[in-house]
């Protein structure tokens, strides 16, 4: 049999340009974590980027100027929002800790009810198997009050290093005041030392990369911005009404959050909240919370008609697999970067996927 040795090494070389691709990808989402504050200001000045543009237009003023002016008035408006957040979320995860025993201890008792209530000889379950459901609800309660406590604790850790997210906003401000203002610099400096021909390939790349990541960030951004903003300001409404809302704003994060994971929503996190609450006797409260996420899918419908998974052409089932995926390796957060991945797979070898991986690899 005669090995045909320039197959072979077309069909290696195809599959280490994959991995190498995978390895780099991977590495960069580590710099990028690395250098967060210098991620955040670069995606700042691309959303401010129009209205630089708009200033400039309707005035006479240089392009700096502009920059610096929006620059200002973003920056002012940014670093408030934050203040406020900041604070009311400390006090209100530094309240939930201390009574988090006591919640605790309410989630064991309303199990308990349960499984006091259900007729087990009627479904003719033994006591033995009685007890291992009752130990299993005990172990699942145990293990998400742990998490609870842990996620709030880091959370509050993160929070009250004032210094730290001091130093990260000064320097994602000047940074986002850099690349406003000298954009066509880096540009032109990108360009000097890079080959022409690695400019016009990654240059097409980028611009595609652009173009799809940012129409599924754009989309994002729109989902959570709008779950975050409407179930706030709903949450404070029922909290001033004399609903039992104590954490509106870590609420609304939690909500916000959960409605950014592609395919879950915001029903996710707001039906067992509405069913938690009808349980415990606060009917008022479960109404509530089930009209402010009807309200809530009416406006996503409004605003976002398509599922974020269709809008980047990309079938929900592999969305799926790509938030497992990156839950396993990385957790939550994986939940997010594994869509993103996937974006990114799909732009680079978009030529490979449309003829067919097997194919593109293995074909002669």
């Amino acid at each position: 049999m005669v090995v045909d040795m320039g197959y072979w090494t077309k069909v290696s070389r195809r599959i280490l340009i994959l991995v190498l691709t995978i390895i780099g990808i991977y590495l960069a989402f580590k710099l990028a974590v690395f250098y967060m504050p210098f991620l955040v200001a670069f995606i700042i000045s691309l959303l401010i980027e129009p209205i630089i543009k708009f200033v400039n237009k309707r005035t006479r003023l240089t392009r700096k100027t502009c920059a610096i002016i929006v620059l200002i008035v973003v920056s002012s408006i940014l670093i408030g929002l934050l203040v406020w957040g900041i604070t009311n979320l400390i006090s209100e995860v530094s309240n939930l800790l201390q009574g988090l025993n006591q919640y605790i201890e309410g989630a064991y008792v309303q199990v308990e009810n349960i499984i006091k209530n259900i007729d087990l000889t009627k479904i003719k379950i033994s006591p033995e198997v009685t007890k291992v459901i009752q130990d299993s609800a005990w172990d699942l309660i145990g293990s998400i009050s742990n998490w609870v406590k842990n996620w709030l604790t880091s959370l509050m850790n993160g929070l009250t290093q004032i210094p730290t997210i001091a130093i990260y906003v000064s320097i994602c401000v000047i940074a986002i005041y850099f690349i406003c203002t000298d954009k066509l610099y880096m540009l032109d400096q990108i360009e000097h030392h890079l080959p022409k021909e690695w400019v016009k390939r990654i240059g097409y790349h980028v611009r595609e990369l652009i173009s799809s990541l940012g129409n599924y960030l754009k989309a994002e951004a729109t989902l959570v911005i709008i779950s975050f903003i409407v179930s706030l300001i709903g949450l404070y409404i029922f909290k001033f009404m004399g609903l039992n809302i104590k954490y509106p704003i870590l609420a609304a994060l939690v909500i916000g959050f959960v409605d950014a994971l592609p395919i879950l929503g915001s029903g996710s996190a707001m039906i067992p909240w509405a069913i938690v609450s009808a349980i415990n006797g606060d009917i008022k409260l479960a109404i509530a919370i089930i009209i402010l996420w009807l309200i809530m899918s009416i406006i996503r419908q409004f605003a976002e008609p398509r599922v974020v998974s269709k809008h980047i052409g990309i079938h929900p089932i592999f969305t799926l697999i790509a938030m497992y995926t990156g839950f396993k390796i990385m957790g939550v957060l994986g939940m997010f970067i594994g869509p993103i991945v996937l974006i990114i797979l799909k732009n680079i070898f978009s030529t490979l996927i449309d003829k067919g991986v097997g194919k593109a690899i293995f074909d002669r």
